[in-house]
């Protein structure tokens, strides 16, 4: 069963043409939907705007190299690991996720151009991934779905509540993984395992279809917005957020006669503030 393909099982009711066909109308759709979303919340505008912005205000220029180390520290920390999640468990749950999904959508290309009938059989690993993905995505989902989108403390939102497009992006992720699961586990069993195709469509064409309305886009900005607060950090723009000063140094003193007055020459540390208590939600 893991190591079948269940495309090419059906191929022998729906032509592998249909099937690659709608695999190239889901990627249109992604396409479509983040250009207008693009267009709609004028976020790439904004982007760039934010960045001239930022590079009028800089203190110091990054050179070529500098810059490259940036990006890797971006793609290591916020693109590969999820870095900038402070609780662990949001963490697990979101790389479970991210990395399912991307395992999941990869080997569903390749099953359905590379290996599209049983007269073309698959490598064993490709099926087992296919499986391994979709498993990964539920993992990660569900366990965001039932255990940290319902923690009162941070969100207060009931596990049978849905909460309109915001709700979209995951709804769309787990009934795909869900459905293509129990499709495949009921191959010869003719009319359950077509309902559990039907589904399986309806929600992967629910996942690309609505990537206009859902948070689906989100993932393409995100890596370059975590880049870009890098930049700003590193090259003293800090996008027009005042400097860290040290309170007891006489310079900034002299600058801010405010601190000796109400604070004393000799400042005490102000502790962690927020950062004092562990994150245990977001």
């Amino acid at each position: 069963m893991f190591a079948s393909n269940p495309f090419a099982e059906l191929a022998a009711v729906i032509p592998p043409t249909a099937m690659q066909a709608y695999v190239v109308l889901m990627i249109l759709l992604v396409v479509a939907g983040t250009i207008l979303d693009m267009l709609h919340k004028k976020s790439a505008q904004y982007f760039f705007e934010n960045a001239r912005k930022a590079k009028k205000n800089a203190t110091r220029t990054l050179g070529a190299g500098e810059k490259g180390a940036l990006a890797l520290k971006t793609v290591a920390n916020e693109v590969l690991t999820s870095g900038e999640f402070a609780n662990p468990k949001r963490r697990i749950s979101h790389l479970f996720t991210m990395y399912g999904f991307i395992v999941f959508v990869v080997t569903t290309a390749i099953l359905i151009f590379a290996y599209p009938t049983l007269e073309d059989p698959a490598p064993t690993i490709l099926p087992l991934l296919w499986h391994l993905g979709a498993a990964m995505l539920c993992l990660g989902g569900y366990w965001f779905w039932f255990s940290i989108r319902v923690d009162v403390a941070s969100e207060g939102v009931k596990w049978y509540q849905l909460n309109g497009r915001g709700d979209l992006f995951i709804i769309g992720l787990l009934g795909m993984a869900t459905f293509a699961l129990l499709w495949s586990f009921t191959l010869g069993v003719d009319t359950l395992n077509m309902l559990f195709f039907v589904l399986f469509v309806a929600f992967s064409t629910l996942l690309f279809g609505s990537v206009y309305w859902s948070k689906f886009a989100h993932m393409f900005f995100k890596p370059a917005a975590a880049f870009q607060k890098r930049i700003i950090k590193a090259d003293g723009s800090r996008e027009n957020m005042p400097a860290i000063y040290d309170l007891s140094d006489p310079d900034v003193q002299a600058r801010f006669p405010d601190i000796p007055t109400y604070m004393g020459a000799n400042p005490p540390n102000m502790g962690l503030g927020i950062k004092r208590e562990p994150s245990s939600h977001f």
